[in-house]
């Protein structure tokens, strides 16, 4: 089992639910400690579909070096995670320190704008891809190293899975996997 345990998720305004909480819900069952982060000040933070997060603290009261992922969730929200300096001090720190870097839909292009994707494989979802000039359109998840991308919605519990067998493991990742019967 490897020995990566903490995930840092940031939540914005309009971030897709989904793609938030299908994997946070599998990271959580793999035994992993996920901490929930507004970008935003307060504790709560509404989705696209109005569903409402209580998250655990504020990006801004936050260490990221003691997480051995940080996830970006994509949607609407993206746009804020975009304009954020300190997201993409976050990213920047997380990719030189050789840590995961795990973002779904549209949040591939918050690692694109703080230079992280130039010679990686990657995907997101087809709404952003005037923006990716490498997109690899097609591919639901993507492993380049230490970016994990996916496309979307329709993609997170594999993108999940993927996540769970990057932290803890193969077995765990098939454990989980058996558990809600994919």
């Amino acid at each position: 089992m490897k020995a990566m345990s903490k995930v840092l998720a940031i939540l914005a305004e309009g971030f897709e639910e989904i793609e938030a909480i299908t994997p946070i819900d599998l990271l959580r069952r793999a035994g992993v400690e996920v901490t929930l982060a507004a970008l935003e000040d307060g504790k709560h933070v509404t989705g696209k579909m109005g569903i409402t997060l209580h998250t655990d603290a504020n990006l801004s009261d936050l260490n990221s070096d003691d997480y051995d992922c940080v996830f970006l969730p994509g949607g609407p929200g993206v746009k804020h995670l975009r304009a954020s300096d300190r997201v993409i001090e976050i990213v920047l720190k997380q990719h030189a320190s050789k840590r995961l870097l795990a973002a779904i839909c549209a949040a591939p292009t918050v690692l694109h704008d703080a230079g992280v994707l130039t010679d990686k494989r990657y995907t997101a979802h087809f709404s952003v891809g005037n923006e990716l000039a490498a997109i690899l359109s097609n591919e639901k998840v993507m492993l380049d190293g230490n970016v994990l991308t996916s496309r979307g919605a329709g993609t997170a519990l594999e993108f999940g899975l993927v996540l769970v067998e990057q932290l803890v493991g193969d077995s765990k990742s098939k454990e989980v996997s058996d558990s809600i019967c994919v």
